[in-house]
């Protein structure tokens, strides 16, 4: 299939949920004149009876106004297949694949980042404008195949609007969770996204942040700086007074970040065309800045290089003229092997670099997730027929499944390991479970451990500390792998997070006795909720409390914990 189209309903109703194939033709912009013609034929094309599906770049936006700076750019304008039918979703057979993968790195280093907020900061001061929305792209060298990644992709950020487009000059592989305009029947609906914050580890942690996020005087002013501008551009198009905010500062929750959108409503006046709304509103202002014109022109300043599709718009146009577009972000675009996905943010005068560094990451996380192929993962302990803490593994297996909406059913995984006992030894059990539900089931034999166990200090902080392949354990252990201890006397290493606060070792928790009471970090510092440290908070041995690097000269003694082997008295070297 060329075409795979997953687009949420923005006003509730059903999904659009399509392929593509065989095109009865295309249309292709290359130049800025051609585009508001393109735009034109889409809507007549449309209303005889033709699905239209496909993209507008970012660099298109002087077609609508000569005043909107932007690079020039390497490719179509706008790019749009016409189709006389949809076709049913294809079965996913391919998203397993273990050799599809993407090693992604950026080429921006922090000092030029922080020089980059100066900047933005010093123009704002100045009056220049209010905010600027400042991105860098990502880059990659992929293998694979280019439709198994954007499987893994959606898997990663479903229920928005995703999006696979394969032309000749290259794949676009969306999966954008932000509503650039839905138009129906006159009325169209905008959903601007902005305000960003992390997902937490448990629901009552994902709660405390999101309201943390709609009370946050920056994120809030960051958001309404583009509604207001949102209303303003819809202006151009609507009927009077018909321009309404029904929804402000409503929070999404996204697999990896918590994220703020806002309802922008109008009704347009009649005889109002596609390229009138387009002109009216391209691109969107949460991915530029307020006000527009002063904010491209700074991005232009700022960014090396055109953002390309991202930022842009990815949409469907379907029969009668029902249009859908999203804006372009969280998107990736494949050209010979090679991969690009632009990450940004919104900068306000209350942002600070370390913030809005720290966001970046966060909104990485979708990469990270999709990049390669990984399973679920419990390690038990299995001795004289019985496996230690098994309920609270299989608990804990359910969290992960549900968080990255793997297949669970319990009844398979207790049988799979009642299979596998088959004497009375002591074993290292691990259990995966992949994407599709798959089991497998390895045992190692387990040799007693000497104590005391002798543990590292990191020399570097533990940069994945808030990654959700920390808050939960899969086969993806790269970022713990990098801290594997070099000397074969240490038994593992103590990590901490870029505050400094002490999280755990790369196989178990860490427990420290400091004034008179053995303490472990809470979740929040990063780090896997462990079944022995859970085991031990609730028998009451252990309390959660903050330990910082500071405050090891004062440790009066280290244990290394967890359920494969049980309380091990350390010490550090």
């Amino acid at each position: 299939m060329q075409i795979l189209i997953d687009f949420c309903d923005p006003q509730g109703g059903t999904v659009l949920r399509s392929a593509f194939d065989a095109a009865q033709q295309t249309l292709v912009a290359h130049s800025l004149v051609q585009i508001k013609p393109l735009l034109d034929t889409i809507e007549v094309l449309s209303q005889q009876g033709f699905w239209c599906v496909g993209y507008v770049r970012y660099e298109a936006a002087p077609a609508f106004d000569s005043a909107l700076q932007v690079h020039l750019v390497d490719g179509p304008l706008a790019w749009f297949g016409i189709y006389p039918q949809a076709l049913p979703w294809p079965d996913d057979t391919t998203s397993a694949d273990e050799n599809t993968r993407i090693k992604w790195h950026s080429r921006l280093e922090r000092a030029e980042f922080d020089a980059q907020i100066s900047g933005i900061h010093r123009a704002i001061a100045a009056g220049e404008l209010y905010q600027v929305n400042h991105t860098a792209p990502c880059h990659g060298e992929f293998s694979g195949d280019a439709q198994v990644l954007f499987h893994q992709l959606h898997r990663a950020q479903p229920n928005g609007f995703g999006a696979f487009i394969n032309t000749d000059f290259e794949q676009v592989l969306s999966v954008s969770p932000e509503l650039f305009f839905d138009w129906q029947d006159g009325r169209i609906l905008t959903r601007p996204m902005k305000g960003t914050a992390p997902r937490g580890g448990t629901a009552q942690e994902d709660a405390a942040l999101a309201q943390e996020l709609v009370s946050s005087p920056k994120e809030r002013a960051e958001n309404v700086m583009i509604v207001d501008l949102l209303r303003n551009d819809l202006s151009r198009i609507a009927l009077p007074h018909s321009v309404k905010v029904p929804a402000l500062f409503k929070v999404q929750t996204l697999p990896t970040v918590l994220q703020m959108v806002s309802d922008v409503s109008a009704v347009t006046r009649p005889g109002t065309r596609l390229s009138d709304v387009f002109t009216a509103l391209f691109p969107c202002g949460s991915v530029t800045g307020a006000p527009k014109v002063q904010a491209m022109q700074m991005i232009k300043a700022l960014e090396p290089q055109p953002r390309g599709i991202y930022c842009g718009a990815i949409g469907v146009v379907r029969p009668g003229g029902h249009a859908t577009f999203s804006v372009a972000i969280r998107t990736v675009t494949l050209r010979d092997k090679l991969a690009t996905c632009g990450i940004g943010s919104g900068i306000t005068w209350g942002a600070t670099a370390d913030a809005e560094w720290q966001e970046w990451q966060y909104k990485r996380g979708f990469l990270e997730r999709a990049s390669q192929s990984f399973k679920l993962l419990e390690t038990l302990r299995l001795e004289a027929g019985v496996y230690y803490n098994l309920g609270a593994h299989i608990a804990r297996l359910s969290r992960a499944a549900r968080h990255f909406d793997y297949p669970f059913d319990e009844v398979h995984i207790r049988h799979a390991l009642t299979q596998s006992i088959t004497d009375q030894a002591l074993w290292r059990v691990r259990l995966q479970l992949d994407v599709r539900g798959q089991l497998q089931v390895d045992k190692f034999v387990l040799n007693d451990t000497v104590e005391p166990v002798t543990l590292a200090l990191s020399a570097l902080p533990f940069q994945a500390s808030q990654s959700e392949f920390t808050r939960f354990k899969t086969t993806h252990r790269a970022h713990y792998e990098a801290f594997t201890p070099c000397n074969s006397e240490h038994f593992d290493t103590l990590l901490y997070n870029t505050a400094g606060e002490l999280t755990e070792c790369t196989r178990g928790n860490i427990a420290l006795l400091l004034d008179g009471r053995w303490v472990t970090p809470p979740l929040r510092c990063g780090l896997l909720d462990g079944i022995g440290r859970e085991l031990c908070l609730k028998d009451g041995r252990l309390t959660e409390a903050v330990v910082r690097l500071d405050d090891l000269p004062s440790v009066q003694a280290v244990a290394f914990v967890n359920s494969l082997r049980g309380w091990l008295n350390a010490r550090l070297s």
